[in-house]
């Protein structure tokens, strides 16, 4: 069933509750934004809004304070950051419910927009507390969710809300929907699937999902090293999650019978250790010493995943190809997001570390679909159903 969007909705003269994702990048030290790409998201379902002759109340969450109000952070910043953005005043409100912030949200006038405190200092937030939530849609008219990247928590912000209110998502939140379901019901054909990062554990939804709609699979990173192991290659010192070896050769088993191809690494770059300014070497698929660990994947192996990615016609990529924050370990998954900037392919793009990586290779903008939410399109296309999503009101037949 399609979600109702936030163009669907009649908002002219209305106070719009706008959930959106300000869980932006802090410098440690300063406490000064260092990558304001989720702000700037939002920006396009923001400007929808006050075009149409609403008032906006925006909320949301920042870090982890877990339940307490922790001053470093406060959504202040952001509402700078965001004022500067939108070229308008911004009102940061020091809490998120209460007399203060009814008494402002009663004053506002169309094309107001209002900020209010981290919600995450409430310990009801997380707890999805009704009673928080419905003081929550008391301050709108109508609610929007436009953070696809908490679309996964059953939070009071996320969910609760929409319990109260006629709820439809925003633009951000309509095309994250739109090109992730695409790629799991309709996508062009040959679908790959490029997944790395440290955990197999992470991935085996993912994987289970994937293996009856993908060609080919291709895994890097830690999680590589697990499905090695399964097939019975000596790893070293490499990560490797003992409790999942099993699972990886169930998973191996099950492609075999989806004719869906999964490809390992055939080389790798090892060191002794870890970090940055160490030796390395280049060896085999089964040639990693006893005493080293591999780190990245090899220039065999970046040849072999190119040779898949040119045949692609869709590919989705989560998780780095290695431990690619040390410049040593770093050459794999460099050389698979230029060879993924170069495609023809649709290339969608979730996870954190991979849009790490493409940002510092400034490739961010040769992605087809860059996704906003990292555990949100994981589980998104493990198949589960997002709460986030599913408390939005449906579209009617024939809309």
């Amino acid at each position: 069933m399609r979600k109702l969007s936030v163009k669907d909705l009649d908002l002219k003269g209305k106070k719009v509750l706008m959930r959106v994702d300000f869980n932006v990048s802090l410098n440690k030290e300063t406490g000064e934004i260092t990558d304001d790409t989720r702000i700037k998201a939002a920006l396009p379902t923001i400007d929808y809004i006050l075009d149409q002759g609403a008032s906006l109340i925006l909320m949301s969450h920042l870090g982890r304070p877990k339940g307490k109000v922790v001053p470093q952070l406060r959504m202040d910043r952001v509402a700078r950051r965001l004022e500067e953005l939108l070229g308008k005043k911004v009102l940061k409100l020091d809490e998120c419910v209460g007399e203060k912030v009814s008494a402002a949200v009663k004053s506002m006038k169309v094309g107001d927009v209002i900020l209010l405190e981290n919600t995450r200092f409430y310990p009801e937030e997380r707890k999805n507390d009704p009673g928080f939530a419905r003081e929550l849609a008391s301050l709108g008219d109508v609610f929007v969710n436009d953070a696809f990247g908490t679309a996964h928590r059953s939070h009071a912000s996320t969910v609760g809300v929409a319990n109260y209110l006629p709820s439809a998502a925003g633009l951000l939140m309509s095309k994250e929907l739109e090109v992730l379901g695409g790629i799991l019901t309709h996508p062009r054909t040959p679908f790959v699937a490029i997944l790395g990062g440290a955990k197999v554990s992470d991935k085996i939804g993912v994987l289970e999902n994937l293996l009856s709609k993908c060609q080919n699979i291709l895994i890097g990173g830690g999680m590589a090293y697990t499905f090695l192991r399964a097939k019975g290659i000596p790893t070293g010192k490499s990560l490797v999650e003992e409790d999942k070896i099993e699972e990886a050769g169930q998973i191996m088993e099950k492609a075999d019978k989806k004719d869906c191809q999964i490809l390992l690494p055939l080389d790798h770059v090892v060191a002794p250790e870890a970090k940055s300014g160490v030796k390395t070497r280049v060896v085999g698929q089964r040639e990693i010493p006893s005493d080293w660990m591999a780190l990245d994947i090899g220039p065999e192996t970046v040849d072999s995943f190119s040779h898949i990615i040119d045949g692609a016609s869709t590919v989705f990529w989560n998780g780095p190809l290695g431990m690619f924050e040390v410049e040593e370990f770093s050459k794999g998954t460099q050389a698979i997001a230029k060879k993924l900037a170069e495609s023809k392919a649709d290339v969608v793009v979730g996870g954190g570390d991979s849009i790490a990586a493409l940002k510092k290779e400034n490739l961010l903008d040769k992605m087809s679909h860059v996704s906003t939410g990292g555990g949100a399109s994981l589980e998104f296309l493990e198949g589960k159903e997002l709460p986030g999503v599913s408390v939005l009101n449906d579209k009617k037949q024939g809309d």
